[in-house]
């Protein structure tokens, strides 16, 4: 992807108002004081569109199934902090739930390795283990639709702790753990090849969980009910669904068919052939706009970007954003630092364009400390056609 390319103009059947009324009326209060005081009114929405000019697809509804499934969360909706738990029907789905999967009463994860006889651990007999829940942001590695890049996004997750799983079971010799779940192995998919697991060390499952209920609810089966795998700050092909296998593997393991596929999307060495040999697949600080509001005020016209930050090890409000290539980057205007990066929270910047035309808009951290290798390479650019000022 190359900033500053032209491209296609956006395709007429897309709505220029996309905003539910809530969401309009929400974000017309949402508005810094000062402008709400100068009398400015919310004219509505302008589309972001992607540099080849296609149509976003339809949200909140599958599409596809098995390894081929997906469902894309509707991230310009979000127009307030407390939107910013998804709803589960709104939540991503990446992969469908394989058609027989067991009764979740009755689900077991078989737990050893290196010469332990494995145990059967019932699901049900963890309970005692469960944590509070956290707020946590899972994006899929392959989040690369331009149209709105909606394999991303946040809940309230409730789990057992995987350290404290494997202290129980007394898995001891090795600092490397196998993870598996069930896959759809019926037949070859489109997108993806069957077997979910990953390797990880002891270490970076300190803070994982297995999740079982989500935003106060029993796990959904296109979640990976009844037990999921979350890894916080890694990528989604790492949270490993419909858990059914934690196994201890020695050091000079393999890696995965799942590591090695998603490999280039976890910012991999190419050579990479063992799991030691892998880097933890985290999710760097990221951000883009989410939406573009249209505003008059005094006979004249404004735009305010409203968009996402998640990701990384640190909260920054660090954030730049530039609207041409080549031109001058301008620090965002209002950009509340994040109570923690294993979510995600919202900026928002008023932007009154000199000219009409095509507009890319680009996020970059101003923080030499904080790693940002997709943002490194426009990944998240987001055009929009300007026809008023």
């Amino acid at each position: 992807m190359t900033e500053g390319v032209s491209k296609p103009d956006l395709p007429d059947s897309l709505d220029p108002f996309r905003l539910t009324r809530r969401s309009f009326l929400q974000a017309a209060l949402l508005v810094p004081t000062a402008l709400r005081q100068s009398g400015a009114k919310l004219l509505g929405t302008v589309p972001l569109g992607d540099p080849g000019g296609a149509s976003p697809p339809p949200f909140g509804r599958l599409l596809g199934d098995g390894l081929d499934a997906r469902l894309f969360t509707d991230l310009s909706q979000i127009a307030e902090p407390s939107d910013l738990r998804t709803a589960t029907d709104r939540f991503f789905v990446r992969t469908a739930a394989p058609p027989s999967l067991p009764s979740g009463d009755a689900w077991t994860i078989q737990v050893g390795g290196l010469g332990q006889a494995p145990a059967a651990v019932r699901l049900r007999d963890l309970d005692t283990l469960v944590t509070p829940s956290r707020r946590i942001l899972l994006e899929c590695s392959g989040n690369a639709d331009q149209t709105n890049y909606g394999l991303l996004s946040a809940a309230d997750w409730e789990g057992i702790p995987v350290a404290a799983l494997l202290d129980r079971v007394r898995t001891h010799g090795a600092d490397r753990v196998l993870i598996s779940g069930i896959d759809d192995d019926r037949r070859a998919w489109r997108t993806s090849i069957a077997g979910a697991s990953w390797i990880f060390t002891r270490d970076e499952l300190q803070q994982a969980v297995l999740a079982i209920r989500m935003n106060g609810e029993a796990l959904p089966l296109h979640h990976g009910a009844p037990v999921r795998l979350l890894v916080p700050g890694w990528y989604g092909c790492a949270c490993v669904k419909w858990v059914d296998r934690i196994e201890l593997v020695a050091d000079d393991a393999a890696a995965t068919s799942q590591m090695r596929e998603f490999a280039a999307r976890t910012h991999q060495d190419p050579r990479a052939a063992l799991a030691r040999d892998f880097v933890p697949a985290v999710i760097d600080t990221a951000a883009m706009p989410i939406r573009v509001e249209k505003w008059s005020a005094d006979g004249s016209i404004f735009y305010r970007i409203i968009g996402l930050v998640w990701g990384g090890t640190k909260p920054t409000d660090a954030l730049s954003i530039r609207f041409k290539s080549g031109g001058p980057w301008e620090k965002v205007a209002d950009c509340p630092l994040p109570e923690s990066p294993l979510t995600w929270s919202l900026w928002s910047h008023t932007w009154r364009p000199r000219e009409p035309g095509r507009y890319q808009i680009v996020l970059r951290v101003d923080d030499a400390s904080i790693r940002t290798r997709r943002l490194d390479v426009f990944f998240y650019v987001r055009e929009i056609d300007i026809d008023e000022i």
